[in-house]
């Protein structure tokens, strides 16, 4: 976990008691804003509806999307901290280490841990990579824009992701390659992706609608998306 500065433990305290939550809470926003640079953030924390994400320019996604006050306070505060993250150093610069996943793909866009499971999110790549007890494995995800993932803990334990096309699970994304522990001899990436047909998503939003993961106006919205591919 990267350590505060004096300035960032100054805005995490001030910013907590202004608006009503934890400095933890503020603490995720902020170390979510660092990794998508202080535009983005993807995060996770219960005072902040559980999974969300927050992009500049006024995209913002929280658990319950009825909740105004509760959007209202997330945004402000990404604002407000992406707007100090620019002025001075909220954030102590990382120490120096060799990352686990493949150094080709830089850094995460959202990454976690839990036990002996955590992942790393490149959408850039259309790339999400899972370390399991060691062992590292890289999954081309396609078309989805991963924006939630949550994770279960106990002897079996999971990812559940969620993408513009509603909830998936990790095993309907292909396995490019297993790859070694750490960012050296990173497996070579077949230049082939997974077919993107419209129709064949369509056919896939419809399952996930007749499932209730979609609302029925969800998915007329993304199938008209997907025809104006066409």
């Amino acid at each position: 976990m990267p350590e505060l500065t004096s300035e960032g433990h100054r805005a995490v305290a001030e910013l907590a008691q202004r608006h009503g939550v934890s400095g933890e809470a503020v603490r995720v926003l902020l170390e979510a804003l660092a990794v998508g640079g202080g535009t983005q953030a993807q995060f996770n924390h219960p005072e902040l509806g559980g999974l969300g994400q927050w992009s500049q320019g006024g995209m913002l996604m929280v658990g319950n999307m009825f909740d105004h006050a509760l959007k209202a306070r997330v945004d402000a505060l990404c604002v407000e901290l992406a707007r100090r993250m620019r002025m001075e150093p909220l954030l102590a610069p990382a120490t120096s280490g060799a990352s686990w996943w493949p150094a080709e793909f830089g850094e995460p866009t959202s990454s976690g841990a839990q036990g002996t499971l955590r992942y790393a999110y490149f959408p850039d790549h259309r790339r999400l990579v899972i370390q399991r007890s060691g062992q590292v494995t890289i999954h081309d995800t396609g078309e989805h824009r991963i924006s939630g993932v949550s994770q279960q803990q106990g002897a079996g334990q999971s990812l559940t992701l969620t993408s513009q096309y509603g909830p998936i699970r990790l095993s309907e994304l292909p396995v490019i390659a297993p790859a070694p522990v750490g960012p050296t001899n990173p497996p070579a990436i077949p230049a082939t992706a997974p077919s993107t047909d419209p129709l064949s998503l369509i056919e896939r939003l419809a399952e996930l609608r007749d499932k209730g993961a979609l609302t029925e106006e969800e998915f007329a919205a993304k199938k008209a998306e997907l025809l104006s591919r066409l």
